[in-house]
């Protein structure tokens, strides 16, 4: 067969994800620390953007006839509209949103002219906000300013403050401080590069040895004088270890706590008979041995060079309203306002000439509207979901959590007409803050679990909490078994298997009746 080069002109439709979409997606899924932080990235990075500083009582919140609070935006650049004219068209098919899971219709919508018009005529000219209030009523709310400035000339408090000591940091400190022969410094300073965030030892003796050209006794005698140091228990080989030399330093490891710590396993299982018996004490000491093995640190090294843990901060606050509805509010302290300004970059365009500074200005033009933008649908939308959510689960917030309703992404989408996988990044990294409690939004999609009655479905979550009920009140004569379980679940209309009861005892880490039983007859001996 003879082989020819031909050329062909193709026409045909694809999705394109242009650096704005990729940049309105990423801006969805993250979470308000995340966002903060982005924002600030960007603050720096580009000079047509500025922080909204101002105070409440200079903005304005137009509402529509339906309700929903709705704030005018930036005038969208050539690149925004063209970009929305995308959006609106009909290349967006099903096929096209499934390749790159995501809708963009979903990212962005466009604003009603009325909405520009509204916004020009409430808001100081040459600035564009992407500030954002919205109650579910339409109602303002209040809100605050991202992030803050030191005044100038004067050095921030936050830098003034002392870096907080890691684990290696604590450990080295002492170990040039109580051993001076050089070998031993070296061989005990690799070891501290070898201790894990727990502060366990996770190298082996001989492999150190052999990687430094030491002698393995060498590398024990430099081990056991990091073992000495603070905090008591670090540099342990494996869990027994640690509680060891930390009952050590207390004088409390006589040779029957050492069988006791030789031997947890029997202590996990609840033998107290068996160990009592290695151990030679009664059951009162054997108690007693146990408590102060509790009281003990398994993971001392969690005290120091841990990551710092942010507080959770609800994204979406939920109320009852007076009207016995709820209101769905946006929590506003999470949200960063920013604006364009327009005056400067007229102002610096006059004076430019050369092409590249043009098209500098027009780029940071581009991405600071596309970026207030991007900021205000994501509040729109992540308020739609919310509020589609609340009235989901409207159960759930008046009766608890036994009426949680089985919810899945699709359910939502179609209510909203959004596609899943908007609805999958909106609930990532997301809290509700409800009268019963602070939940992340994924908590309320639930699988569903079939009533043998032929009535509506029961949500796992419902079924977990059903199952922790029973396990709770029951008592030592009358400990219930996965099969007990199930037959009372049957009996309440819950078509469940045991291997699904076992699974979800397991997930809440509820032992097995034998288990139970020996801790509810040990809870009722002592």
């Amino acid at each position: 067969m003879a082989l020819s080069q031909k050329l062909q002109m193709r026409q045909g439709q694809s999705l394109v994800m242009t650096p704005q979409l990729q940049q309105a997606i990423k801006l969805l899924q993250m979470s308000n620390f995340e966002l903060q932080a982005y924002v600030e990235s960007e603050l720096e990075s580009n000079p047509l953007l500025e922080r909204d500083e101002r105070d409440e009582a200079g903005r304005d919140i137009v509402s529509d006839s339906d309700g929903e609070a709705g704030r005018s935006d930036a005038v969208a650049s050539t690149e925004l509209k063209d970009t929305a004219e995308q959006l609106a068209s009909g290349e967006n098919t099903p096929e096209n949103l499934d390749q790159f899971d995501t809708g963009l219709e979903n990212v962005y919508a466009d604003e009603a002219t009325a909405d520009k018009i509204n916004r020009e005529a409430a808001e100081p000219a040459g600035m564009q906000d992407s500030g954002w209030q919205m109650s579910s009523t339409g109602n303002t709310v209040g809100g605050s300013r991202a992030g803050g400035g030191g005044f100038d000339g004067e050095m921030a408090f936050d830098a003034t403050l002392a870096s907080e000591s890691t684990l290696s940091d604590h450990l080295t400190e002492q170990l040039h401080l109580t051993v001076s022969d050089p070998a031993m410094r070296m061989i005990g300073a690799h070891l501290i590069g070898l201790v894990n965030e727990a502060g366990y030892l996770t190298g082996d003796v001989h492999s150190v040895a052999e990687t430094l050209g030491a002698t393995a006794a060498s590398v024990e005698q430099t081990l056991a004088i990091l073992q000495s140091f603070d905090p008591p228990g670090i540099l342990a080989r494996d869990l027994k270890e640690c509680l060891s030399i930390q009952l050590k330093e207390r004088d409390r490891l006589d040779p029957a706590m050492q069988v006791f710590v030789d031997n947890l396993d029997l202590l996990a299982k609840h033998d107290f008979a068996k160990l009592k018996s290695m151990c030679k004490v009664d059951m009162e000491d054997l108690r007693d041995m146990a408590d102060e093995v509790r009281s003990l640190n398994p993971k001392p090294g969690n005290a120091f060079g841990s990551a710092v843990v942010q507080p959770v901060v609800p994204d979406v606050i939920v109320r009852p309203a007076p009207d016995g509805s709820w209101a769905v509010e946006l929590n506003t302290e999470t949200l960063p306002r920013v604006l364009v300004n327009n005056q400067y970059f007229a102002q610096v365009s006059r004076g430019t000439t050369r092409d590249t500074d043009k098209l500098y200005l027009s780029d940071c033009m581009s991405n600071a509207t596309w970026l207030v933008k991007s900021l205000d649908q994501r509040a729109r939308t992540i308020l739609a979901v919310a509020r589609e959510i609340v009235r989901q689960q409207d159960a759930f917030l008046m009766y608890g959590v036994e009426h949680l309703r089985p919810l899945n992404l699709k359910t939502v989408a179609d209510a909203i007409a959004m596609h899943e996988s908007t609805i999958s990044r909106v609930t990532s990294n997301k809290y509700f803050e409800t009268p019963r409690g602070l939940f992340e939004l994924k908590y309320f999609f639930t699988t569903a679990i079939s009533s043998s009655a032929g009535g509506d479905d029961h949500s796992a979550e419902s079924v977990r909490h059903r199952i922790r009920t029973m396990i709770d009140q029951e008592d030592a004569a009358k400990v219930l078994s996965d099969d007990q379980i199930v037959d009372r679940l049957c009996s309440e209309g819950i078509d469940i298997a045991r291997r699904t009861v076992a699974k979800y005892r397991e997930a809440m880490h509820i032992p097995s009746s034998i288990m139970r039983r020996r801790q509810k007859r040990l809870r009722e001996a002592g």
